[in-house]
């Protein structure tokens, strides 16, 4: 990232900021509504890491950050990796897509929590998928990766059912055990990873037609 056109630098900066910014912003939201309701700030925390999209729009803000202060580590190569970035790319559009389909109808943000609403689930999918899109090295990835892609919401899931049987409460509705059951909560866990897998091949499917469109041009074709 360090070798990239100046201009090109600057709007990763930009996009680094903001998602840094917005996950920022919902953080002392979180710890603003644990303090109006007499929770301590752990708690504030583990209620605002129980999220998905709050996790994977900090992976966005790890994915971007690194490859611009660490270019040579170990970790700045791996979230410049095509295959890593258009695995992010597929998880927080995920969490737009998801957002939108199935809980935009189910709550009314109002005031700061509406402006991190539309940045975390809106503005940051868009502007990330829009950096995959024209800053990823454009090298194409791997049928497999999807599925490969597919065991951080696993994981999530995973995360999510301990963290709820723990303290009596989950993130999301459809994955509330203790309120649909296990049995309902792992159906609906499938058909989102399903779900998330499709899109994983849709990223996929773009991204290769993207170096194939690419490398002709590259070498002067």
């Amino acid at each position: 990232m360090s070798a990239a056109p100046p201009h090109r630098r600057a709007l990763v900066i930009a996009l680094a900021a903001l998602a840094w910014f917005s996950v920022l912003l919902q953080c002392f939201l979180s710890l603003q509504l644990a303090s109006r309701s007499g929770e301590s700030i752990g708690r504030g925390i583990v209620s605002f890491l129980g999220y998905f999209t709050v996790l994977t729009n900090l992976l966005v803000c790890i994915s971007v950050t690194l490859p611009l202060v660490r270019p040579a580590a170990a970790s700045g190569k791996l979230f410049s990796r095509a295959d890593v970035i258009a695995g992010v790319a597929t998880s927080i559009a995920f969490v737009g897509l998801a957002y939108h389909l199935l809980l935009r109808n189910t709550w009314n943000p109002q005031g700061l929590q509406f402006f991190a609403n539309v940045l975390l689930h809106y503005v940051i999918p868009v502007l990330y998928v829009t950096y995959w899109w024209f800053i990823s090295p454009k090298t194409g990835v791997r049928w497999i990766s999807p599925l490969i892609w597919g065991i951080y919401p696993t994981a999530y899931l995973v995360y999510a059912l301990i963290r709820g049987r723990l303290i009596g409460s989950y993130p999301y509705g459809f994955i509330d055990a203790a309120a649909i059951g296990y049995g309902q909560t792992l159906i609906n866990g499938l058909g989102l990873l399903l779900a998330f897998i499709v899109l994983g091949l849709m990223v996929t499917s773009l991204d290769r037609a993207r170096a194939r469109r690419w490398t002709p041009l590259a070498n002067g074709g």
